[in-house]
């Protein structure tokens, strides 16, 4: 069930091989005009799908753009259930050549309150499996009557606010405002790096709205998810979308968020999902496309293998420190490494300017795992870590806990991998990293990626086969 104000987009394609004569703009030779429905009618279309219906409660005017909105939504298989809107339908017409906006023309006049709504027509709540409240500021969201009933329904709810609507209601599942709107709710004045400000204001909306889990969107960055922990948990994007058109975006991020929901998802695995979407839709060609192909990693360039030790690592961090960069740092056994360990490494140094492993020694793993660990002697382990792309300095420390390497290395952010992901007590080394004002986040893991597990496979396919 998606909720909220529907706007009709219209695409203006170009080319423009000359100037005015009569002023100094460009002028668009017009070659085709697309339709389609904007706002909370775009966020139903990209979450209609053949396993699911979708409805839209949304507001709508007595005419022409209002009859092709609906002409748009139900050719779409969307029930569509209507508020009377007073005035005009909105619109947003984007003037556009060779992929670029050259110009947004906006009609409809200002946003007036959605009328009465009909008897029974927001009884359709009671029948979602998730809503997505989808706000553009016009008046839906706050509609007395919507209010009550989303307050009334027992599905999870995400709710994409708009800095002209109305707070969501208590107890709303999954907020998502982009890192702009988080600011501009909480008035933070966004010092310090995107992830300390988005981890800030995520918390203090957590418990202003009552909600219970934002996440707040930081574009190619990824997303911020705050719970009822003290730890976020960070879901960097997986490609780079470049200057690609990010129209609709949250859309797709929000919409992806409430399926997942609606399936029986964990919050912190619909936002990894989320993630996912809203990136291979920018990266598959946005709205025009509206396409969620794969989307691919950018090359790297390679590092040298041979960062190794406490003089490398700490002489890194000084280089970084005086050109003002972030330094980031995790740490494990990495054992047989895997996609797992891959996947944490990449996220994290995502993070920052460098990241270092801290790397348990041999005598460490042992104290951890057991005598008969680790599979790899520390050289190895430590020679294959630094040979990764994303690895800058390997450091490796003998106690069972990284702590007095943290001490001298003191990062500005520590990353743990997913088993804290949603939510609970704080993570061991987070009271330390706070005296020099560090951040301690928690990026996710691949399911089903163990060493443990790895091992135990092995030890019994030997066994099976003896």
């Amino acid at each position: 069930m998606i909720v909220g104000d529907t706007l009709l987009d219209r695409d203006v394609e170009g080319a423009v091989h000359r100037i005015a004569p009569d002023a100094p703009a460009p002028v668009l030779d017009e070659q085709s005009a697309t339709d389609r429905p904007g706002g909370a009618g775009l966020a139903a279309l990209l979450a209609a799908g053949p396993d699911h219906e979708v409805a839209l409660v949304t507001a709508l005017a007595a005419d022409a753009g209002a009859a092709r909105l609906s002409e748009l939504l139900t050719a779409a298989g969307i029930r569509v259930h209507a508020l009377p809107m007073p005035g005009a339908t909105p619109e947003k017409i984007r003037l556009r050549s060779r992929g670029q906006v050259l110009l947004r023309l906006d009609r409809g006049g200002p946003a007036q309150p959605p009328g009465d709504a009909p008897d029974g027509l927001l009884d359709v709540l009671d029948e979602a499996s998730a809503v997505l409240v989808s706000d553009y500021g016009r008046g839906v969201a706050r509609h007395p009557a919507v209010r009550a009933a989303l307050e009334r329904t027992s599905a999870p709810i995400v709710w994409d606010p708009h800095p002209a609507g109305p707070p969501p209601v208590p107890g709303v599942r999954l907020v998502t405002p982009n890192l702009a709107e988080a600011t501009r709710f909480t008035g933070d004045a966004a010092r310090g790096s995107a992830l300390s400000t988005a981890q800030r204001a995520g918390h203090r909306l957590r418990e202003q709205w009552r909600a219970q889990a934002v996440a707040v969107t930081c574009g190619p960055d990824g997303a911020i998810l705050c719970q009822a922990g003290p730890t976020p948990l960070v879901v960097p994007a997986r490609a780079d979308a470049g200057d690609a058109d990010t129209c609709g975006a949250g859309d797709r991020f929000a919409a992806t968020a409430a399926l997942a929901l609606a399936g029986g998802a964990l919050v912190s695995e619909a936002v990894q999902d989320a993630v996912a979407a809203a990136t291979s839709y920018v990266t598959g060609g946005g709205v025009a496309a509206a396409l969620s192909g794969p989307a691919g990693q950018p090359a790297q360039p390679r590092r040298e293998p041979d960062r190794i030790g406490a003089e490398a690592a700490g002489r890194l961090v000084a280089e970084v420190r005086e050109r003002g960069g972030v330094v980031v740092a995790t740490g494990g056994c990495f054992d047989l490494l895997h996609t797992g360990h891959l996947a944490t490494l990449r996220a994290a140094r995502g993070l920052g300017d460098c990241l270092i492993v801290c790397l348990n020694s041999d005598d460490s793993v042992r104290g951890l795992k057991g005598p008969d660990r680790p599979l790899n002697a520390q050289a190895d382990r430590a020679r294959l870590l630094a040979a990764l792309d994303c690895v800058d300095a390997v450091v490796i420390f003998d106690e069972p806990t990284p702590e007095a390497v943290l001490s001298w290395l003191r990062p500005d952010v520590w990353v743990k991998g997913g088993d804290y992901a949603d939510g609970g007590p704080s993570l061991p080394e987070a009271d330390l990293v706070k005296r020099w004002d560090g951040q301690t986040v928690i990026v996710p893991y691949l399911d089903g990626r163990s060493t443990t597990r790895t091992i135990a496979a092995a030890q019994a396919a030997t066994t099976s086969r003896r």
